[in-house]
């Protein structure tokens, strides 16, 4: 899924020669995080974002999780899961018998339901609810819990393992409605000691949790608003750890023999993708239009000005490394050029230049830097002007899920390890990106591609999939990120805090 590429760095001379180092006095002492990521919901049925799956995979548990690089998802709540050999549409777990909330009530399999159910129930405009598409119902009986899916879903295992299925507390969160406040009651390996919108969370090593994982140091995760502000924080040596995102020249200039950190960087399958409001009230619902974009865009100037080197140019809707992975947008688009996005703009009819707004995420990485090349790219060539808006993150979400944005830049982290996750959730009909895109033949390729459970039969319905994607240009794929993480020379753990599985293990980390 994703190749690890550690980088050690040694706090003595000699390989292997930071073993040596005496270990801190107290190792149960408190590991700072710092991260420009930002959480929207304390509730799992209302968040569908990076910053608070990175939360949730740490305070809630799943009935599946990921071991770090691993691909299928491992029994984490469950004792086991399974389809049956009959098919492709019930799907069945075993709730382990020793989990207890905070409340000490033990976890049963009502719990799980209520929580899928709630998920559905409340469909919140930035929730998860899309993810579970094909979820038709779920039972429960003693121990046991069945989900009855509307058609053969092979994937179906890898969402139950993400933040969608979060198992709450069917006794402290509403059935049709978000819980509000800031309290959490989940099972997972850490307890949510307090949380300060914005600024802090503090978490506690859960006696409680029983899983997969084993329970680490406290950690105290703060949150900072653009990359600039957590480069602050790393200099002045407020935090242990740096994750998600220091600016690019920062990550750009890392020296892996500085003795004072260890710098761990991945290959990895985050994307960023700029999505358009294709709807009639648009001025890029003509499919032409949007095609002359995808004339204009350099991905090489981008990845290299605007993020010095660290992130890799991309031409499909699919990232390197995944099955059905393609070069669909290099091979419709070879070329920038002006000549052929102007033909198709006359050909549609429209008056030049075309005027749209563009919205982004206020510090989401480079993001500002970004929308400001993007906008110098198309308006060079006379035939666009680009009205930029950066946004809170919040009311950025709320933006492009109401269609009030024209086009926006959007990072995207995998939910799983398989190419499903960029598909339906991004160009489905319906999808989390909202962007008005519906194609029968998009949501054919996607429901055929469910139906297989060797995952490497499905590298013709993507291929196809993203090959129409390239020809409607509901979305133009950008960048692909590297993963880096930088720590304190004392802590260790770092390489597997992310691993593009959707999980954020801060359990992992631990003084040296």
């Amino acid at each position: 899924m994703r190749i690890l590429v550690t980088l050690l760095v040694l706090a003595i001379v000699g390989l292997g020669g930071w073993q040596l180092l005496p270990s801190r006095e107290n190792s149960d002492a408190t590991i700072t995080v710092g991260t420009t990521d930002t959480i929207t919901s304390l509730d799992p049925a209302g968040a569908y974002d990076a910053g608070s799956w990175a939360l949730f995979s740490n305070v809630f548990q799943s009935l599946l999780t990921y071991a770090p690089g691993g691909v299928s998802p491992v029994p984490d709540a469950a004792k086991s899961c399974s389809f049956p050999k009959s098919g492709l549409t019930t799907y069945t777990c075993e709730l382990r018998d020793d989990l207890t909330f905070p409340s000490g009530r033990k976890v049963t399999a009502e719990d799980v339901k209520f929580s899928f159910d709630r998920v559905k129930k409340i469909n919140a405009d930035v929730g998860p609810a899309s993810l579970l598409s094909t979820l038709k119902s779920v039972d429960a009986d003693g121990l046991k819990v069945t989900f009855h899916l509307t058609t053969p879903d092979a994937t179906f295992p890898f969402k139950v393992a993400t933040g969608a299925g979060s198992i709450v507390d069917h006794t402290r969160y509403p059935a049709d409605g978000l819980r509000s406040g800031t309290s959490v009651d989940g099972t997972g390996p850490y307890t949510l000691a307090s949380y300060t919108k914005g600024k802090r969370v503090d978490l506690e090593p859960n006696a409680r949790y029983k899983g997969a994982v084993k329970t680490g140091a406290p950690i105290e995760l703060r949150y900072y608003a653009d990359p600039d502000a957590l480069e602050k924080g790393w200099k002045a040596k407020d935090l242990d750890v740096a994750s998600r995102q220091l600016p690019p020249a920062v990550l750009a200039s890392l020296n892996a023999s500085d003795p004072d950190m260890r710098v761990s960087e991945a290959d990895s399958s985050e994307t960023r993708n700029l999505y358009f409001n294709t709807r009639a009230s648009s001025p890029l619902h003509s499919t032409d239009v949007r095609k002359a974009m995808a004339w204009l865009i350099n991905r090489e100037q981008l990845a290299a000005t605007v993020y010095d080197g660290t992130v890799d140019p991309l031409y499909s809707l699919i990232p390197a490394g995944l099955t059905g992975h393609t070069t669909s947008f290099f091979d419709t688009y070879p070329r920038q050029s002006t000549e052929k996005a102007g033909k198709l703009l006359q050909e549609a009819g429209v008056s030049i230049p075309v005027h749209f707004t563009y919205g982004y995420g206020l510090g989401s990485g480079a993001a500002e830097a970004e929308a400001k090349e993007i906008k110098r790219q198309l308006e060079a060539s006379g035939l666009f002007k680009v009205d930029v808006k950066g946004y809170e993150w919040t009311d950025f979400q709320k933006r492009w899920a109401s269609g009030k944005l024209d086009a926006y830049a959007v990072g995207w982290v995998a939910d799983y390890p398989d190419p499903d996750t960029y598909a339906g959730p991004l160009v489905g009909t319906g999808s989390t990106m909202n962007t008005g895109y519906s194609s029968k033949t998009v949501d054919g390729y996607i429901t055929n591609s469910q139906r297989y459970a060797d995952r490497s039969q499905v590298a013709d319905d993507f291929r196809n999939l993203q090959q129409t994607v390239a020809d409607d240009v509901p979305v133009i794929p950008l960048w692909q990120r590297k993963e880096y993480v930088v720590t304190d020379a004392d802590v260790g753990g770092g390489q597997y805090l992310a691993d593009g599985n959707g999980v954020f293990r801060l359990w992992s980390l631990s003084w040296i």
